[in-house]
């Protein structure tokens, strides 16, 4: 049994990680924001389902951009096994549409949230010298798309980021993966935060039917049972991940429709292990060599 707190369990993959992963016979601590107010629903079916089957799972108040909040939580948390960052948001338009003040919001969501809450689990995965963080990136972190630019710039920063932490953090026995899903049927594309200024926005109409038409497709994907779009395909990434053994765990994994962009991971594997050769680093790539 593991202690795995994942962060944004008010629904998508956080809400279904949550469920499953209690039903697996693990120690979940599902965090949310306004759980008692706008997210009170999943985290009352949360509970109740935990309480209903003598699951092994609380639900817990966290808003990973309030440093106040993450603090008053870690006060609350056991010693994590695994920590999985999934909380996050798309904001969708283009880029000259968006305020300065909106980037940051973006940036301080999908990326300072992760450091914020993982900065709350390491010293106790440090002094264990075990432990897991899976941060849930995208494949908008491998590739760019008009309209998602400052989505984009955000997971392209939680691939930086998290690629850094693996190397940081292998010495003391805990591993870093970054799940990339393709577009899944959750409510990412309804919870899209769309561009302030419309007449900029408006300016940009090749952008705009770009946005349309793929959102359209992908709609169209998720009516199609055939199409890798269950988003039950990255709870179970997560299981995978959490099951292997230590340092074994490769670095990125893509789950659904990946655009052709595994074809970019798997060429860029060798060159990254050839970058940590030369600079004679090798062996923080992971745990075990």
């Amino acid at each position: 049994m593991k202690k795995i707190l994942i962060t944004g369990c008010s629904s998508g993959f956080g809400y279904l990680s949550a469920r499953y992963l209690a039903e697996k016979g693990h120690h979940v601590i599902a965090s949310m924001r306004n759980v008692n107010t706008k997210n009170s629903q999943p985290a009352s079916e949360l509970t109740d389902f935990a309480k209903s089957n003598n699951y092994k799972m609380v639900v817990l108040e966290m808003d990973v951009t309030s440093d106040e909040s993450v603090k008053k939580a870690a006060a609350q948390l056991p010693t994590i096994d695994v920590l999985i960052n999934n909380a996050g948001l798309g904001y969708g338009g283009a880029m000259e549409a968006f305020s300065p003040d909106a980037v940051l919001d973006q940036l301080d969501l999908n990326i300072v949230g992760n450091i914020r809450v993982a900065q709350a689990v390491l010293p106790g995965m440090r002094k264990q010298k075990s432990g897991l963080i899976i941060q849930l990136s995208s494949v908008a972190g491998r590739g760019a798309f008009p309209a998602f630019g400052v989505y984009n710039a955000s997971k392209w920063g939680v691939e930086g980021l998290s690629e850094a932490m693996r190397y940081e953090l292998a010495p003391f026995g805990i591993d870093v993966a970054i799940v990339e899903p393709g577009p899944f049927e959750t409510k990412f594309f309804g919870n899209l935060v769309q561009a302030e200024n419309e007449e900029v926005a408006n300016a940009y109409q090749h952008v705009n039917d770009f946005a349309d038409g793929f959102a359209a497709n992908v709609m169209n994907l998720f009516a199609d049972e055939n199409a890798p779009t269950d988003p039950m395909i990255i709870v179970r990434i997560f299981e995978d991940l959490i099951n292997a053994e230590p340092g074994t765990r490769p670095l990125r994994t893509i789950g659904g429709l990946d655009f052709g962009l595994q074809k970019l991971n798997d060429a860029v594997e060798p060159i990254r292990k050839e970058l940590l050769e030369g600079m004679e680093i090798s062996y923080l790539d992971g745990v075990k060599q």
